[in-house]
């Protein structure tokens, strides 16, 4: 299956009978059955079974592995690409080789390289090396066939793919590297690694690791446990990484067929490289002329993803308090440094009593602590103005009070009735002279009290504000340090309940709790509600996810929301439109924002990670 630049591949580690080919391709026939993906993957010799030793010298199972093979492509009903393992006779040399089959054709044949004859391996007491016959040999004769053989680069659509064969992964420079930077985006290893005390952990890095330097996709596919036992007990392990993140792994526990399917996004590969200086200017070092295989893989209808959308792909599925805790320390880390740097004992926060104010205060609060300053140097501020709620300001209060920081309470409500009067504005009409009035008398207390206190201001806003530009310009988007500006909406929450849950007083804790339910809003008018304006901040960090970490367009994005919310289509496409239209209008606001801390693997800084000029139209 392949549709918007994901493809879904199938690891199979088939049930094997050791030196039996026909029986090895009945199985693998059984699993290619309603296969819904578009490319198939067996193991290494999967058609005779890796353990078969010196039998490969033999011209009985070499004769039934080719009547195997045929056996497999005459009843093929699988759509997709199939790609097994096999030895090859060539002139009285016989190869280990992976066989690349679409229907009744074979695309090509890519041998083994690199040999193992060590410890339980002794490959080269049956096999020669690929590398002693790619200058001499580039097709051979097989099944009344012309094939392809060597070096090969196989080609569809957007997708790229190589070959190795098991030990080709743990050579200094491997055949994949080369045929990564010279395009390969994914590379595809057809494995026979036996189960020993350390291994798995260690064949997971190199697949890891390999994904990583290639900037690409790493398909891994060993042969399992119904190999002969005599020796040794071959793994089953599957492995499916990209760019250095686990996509789907699996290893077989038993003598059966195991099979795991895992969707690949091409796309965000195709982002990811053109982001990648280090991988361009390697496709420039190492230039090799492939043969190019061209295939053909339809485009599917629809695409069922294997497992349901992350809605929520800022937050830690794994390892929360280890997530938690470095970007508890990032936050931290960095205002340490600022205040040191500066020499300044005291810094001023505006709180509102909401999720970010409440997220500065707690950093602050630690910083100090880190750094054996009083707290009381945090002059915390709550600056009630014309929509102020009890609610927000009690729970402003509470928070102040249970941190013991210093407290104080500005209440704004003249000084901008005054203002908006300088201005000729009748103070009723809540318009955005109305609001920003507001936004911008709070920034210039804070400003002056800096001044009083010989303080810094701490910013508030998040991420996920910067990107739709929901601040006020030289109001609250303006500070002269920013702890959150590096955080999404969504991990701000996460950040504030985990330091509820586990590093604060009850006092504390109750109080996050309370701020945490409280609907978002930045209280500049009656009954105002953030995302009854902006949207829902998991869509709009969905968006801002999908647009900045994987470079998907408009198009992908909204394909993918219909996927992952139970929302109508025509909404999401609502929030795609008003999310790039604000994006791209309120570059300007970012241009001028404070330094701050990069803490995703993305930020919104114009100094460092998002460059943009601020008239573009999109």
């Amino acid at each position: 299956m392949y549709k918007n630049g994901f493809l879904k591949v199938c690891l199979v580690s088939p049930a094997v009978t050791v030196g039996n080919p026909h029986e090895n391709v009945n199985e693998m026939l059984k699993t290619l059955e309603e296969n819904p993906s578009a490319v198939c993957v067996f193991p290494e010799l999967g058609i005779t079974a890796y353990s078969c030793n010196d039998l490969f010298m033999q011209k009985s199972l070499l004769d039934d592995t080719i009547t195997a093979l045929d056996l497999l492509i005459q009843h093929n009903s699988y759509a997709g690409i199939i790609i097994c393992g096999m030895p090859f006779e060539y002139r009285e040399t016989i190869v280990n080789v992976a066989v690349v089959i679409q229907k009744k054709r074979i695309l090509g044949i890519v041998p083994k390289f690199y040999l193992p004859n060590t410890k339980e391996y002794y490959e080269k007491r049956w096999f020669n090396s690929g590398f002693d016959l790619i200058d001499k040999l580039k097709s051979v004769q097989i099944l009344n066939q012309n094939v392809p053989f060597g070096n090969i680069l196989f080609e569809a659509n957007e997708i790229k793919f190589g070959i190795e064969i098991c030990e080709d992964m743990w050579a200094t420079i491997t055949p994949g590297n080369l045929l990564s930077v010279n395009g390969a985006n994914l590379i595809i290893n057809l494995s026979a690694s036996n189960e020993t005390l350390g291994k798995e952990a260690i064949r997971r890095n190199a697949v890891l690791e390999h994904s990583r330097k290639n900037t690409g996709a790493y398909v891994y596919v060993s042969s399992g446990p119904s190999e002969s036992t005599s020796e040794t007990v071959y793994s089953g392990h599957k492995i499916v990484a990209a760019n250095g993140v686990m996509i789907a792994e699996s290893q077989s526990d038993d003598l059966e067929t195991g099979i795991l399917y895992a969707d690949l996004d091409i796309e965000r590969l195709s982002y990811e490289r053109r982001n990648n200086s280090s991988y361009r200017e390697s496709m420039l070092q190492y230039h090799i002329d492939y043969q190019v295989v061209e295939f053909d893989l339809p485009i599917a209808d629809d695409y069922q993803f294997e497992k349901p959308l992350d809605t929520l792909p800022f937050i830690p599925k794994t390892d929360a308090i280890a997530t938690f805790n470095k970007i508890s320390k990032i936050q931290e880390l960095a205002l340490a440094k600022r205040l040191s740097h500066l020499q300044l004992d005291h810094v001023l926060i505006g709180i509102s009593g909401g999720l970010d104010s409440a997220l500065t205060l707690i950093v602050a609060c630690r910083v100090f602590d880190r750094l054996h300053y009083d707290r009381k140097g945090i002059i915390a501020i709550s600056m009630p103005g014309m929509a102020t709620s009890t609610r927000t300001k009690a729970n402003a209060n509470k928070l102040m009070n249970s941190l013991g920081v210093t407290n104080l309470e500005i209440d704004l409500k003249k000084h901008v009735s005054d203002h908006l009067a300088l201005l000729g504005h009748d103070g009723k009409t809540e318009d955005t002279t109305y609001e920003n009035a507001q936004a911008r008398e709070r920034t210039m207390v804070l400003m002056n009290l800096a001044n009083k206190y010989n303080g810094i201001v701490l910013g508030t806003g998040d991420l996920s504000e910067i990107a739709l530009g929901w601040s006020t310009y030289n109001g609250d988007q303006m500070s002269m340090y920013n702890v959150n500006a590096g955080i999404p909406k969504t991990l701000i929450r996460f950040m504030v309940d985990s330091y509820a849950n586990h590093f604060c007083t009850l006092e504390t804790k109750k109080c996050l709790y309370d701020i945490i339910d409280t609907p978002i809003t930045p209280e500049l008018k009656a009954l105002q509600s953030t995302e009854n304006i902006i949207g829902k901040y998991e869509i709009n960090d969905f968006i801002l996810y999908r647009f900045l970490m994987c470079g998907d367009t408009k198009e992908r994005i909204l394909f993918l929301l219909t996927k992952a919310f139970t929302v109508p289509e025509k909404v999401l496409n609502d929030y795609v439109n008003n999310f790039f239209k604000r994006f791209y209008a309120q570059q300007f606001k970012r241009q001028a924002s404070p330094d701050s801390p990069k803490v995703m693997d993305f930020s919104l800084s114009p100094r460092s990670d998002f460059k943009m000029p601020s008239d573009v139209k999109r």
